[in-house]
Formats: C-alpha cells, structure tokens, sequence
C-alpha cells in the first residue's frame, strides 16, 4: 500500500482558508439574513392570525407556504436561510393540526433551483455562470431547471377540492433534486 506524503503545514493553510471561507460567508449571511429570518417567520404568523377569521368564516379555506428546498437539505452557507424555511415547515403542520377542525387546510411547497431573478441575482455571483447551471442541470434528475409555472401548478393544485386529504404536508417541487 502506498501512502501519500502528508504535509502538515499545506494541510494547516487550506485548512485555514476553507475556515475563513466558511467565516467570512457567514458573516455575510448573518448580515444578509438575519432580518430575513424573523420576517419569514413573523410574516408566515401574521398572515395566518389575519386569515384565519376570514377562512373560518366561509366554512373552508387553504394556506400554502412557500417554503424552499433548503429546509429539506443542508446547502452550504444556507444556515439562517434555511432554519428559517425549516421554521415556516413546522409551522405549516401546526398550523395543519390546529386549523384542520375548521375545516382549512395548510400545505407548504418547497420549490427547487427555479428560473426565477431570485436565481439570477446569485448567479451573478458565480465564477462561471453557465457552468453553476450545467452543475444544477446535471445533480436534478429531470434534467432541467424549474420553470415558475411548475410551482404555481402544485399550489393551485393544493387548492383545489382534488387535494382535499392533502394536509400539513411539505411538498418539494424540485425535478428530484434532493432525491
């Protein structure tokens, strides 16, 4: 068997970078996100404890979240981003439970990597823009990047009488994405 040399001081200084990586990105998700983070969870509980009297009034009703892959599976440098969708998840099925003898229903769709200007504004970021799509393409299963219509479907869907036994579930609209 052979073994590669292992030189420490190479291994230290990547070890090094990769941490003031992960720092440096934090610190600017901390500072991009942090608002974020209550605002996702304190508009999802507004919305909610304004909706409700309407909905229970006219004898059915459905909330759908849009919550995001990111709270199904763990992305780099997507901790306060995701935390907060898991938040909105938990949520939902609360919501679910509580609200179901009022007849109103509460569902969540996690959308995956869509062509959205959400999608644009990040790939701007990218070192090569074409090839950060090439690499999403290649990990979703189908093939191909969600089209907005492909989650506004799922929602209507979901408020439909079709999907009348559907409730307090997160459903992933992402081509298979996190399979």
């Amino acid at each position: 068997m052979v073994t590669p040399r292992h030189d420490s001081s190479s291994h230290r200084s990547h070890q090094r970078h990769w941490v003031g990586t992960l720092s440096s990105g934090w610190k600017m998700a901390m500072k991009r996100t942090d608002n974020k983070t209550l605002e996702n969870g304190n508009k999802t509980y507004h919305l909610c404890q304004l909706a409700y009297p309407l909905l229970k009034a006219s004898g059915y009703g459905n909330i759908v979240f849009i919550s995001s892959i990111g709270s199904l599976k763990a992305f780099p440098l997507c901790s306060i981003y995701a935390s907060s969708k898991g938040a909105m998840n938990q949520f939902t099925k609360n919501i679910a439970l509580e609200c179901a003898k009022d007849n109103i229903r509460a569902n969540a769709v996690a959308p995956g990597i869509v062509k959205t200007v959400v999608l644009d504004y990040y790939l701007k970021y990218a070192y090569d823009k074409d090839k950060a799509v090439e690499a999403f393409v290649y990990q979703t299963p189908v093939g191909r990047l969600g089209d907005p219509r492909d989650i506004s479907s799922v929602v209507a869907f979901l408020c439909l009488p079709a999907a009348s036994y559907i409730t307090g579930q997160i459903i992933a609209v992402d081509g298979g994405y996190i399979v």
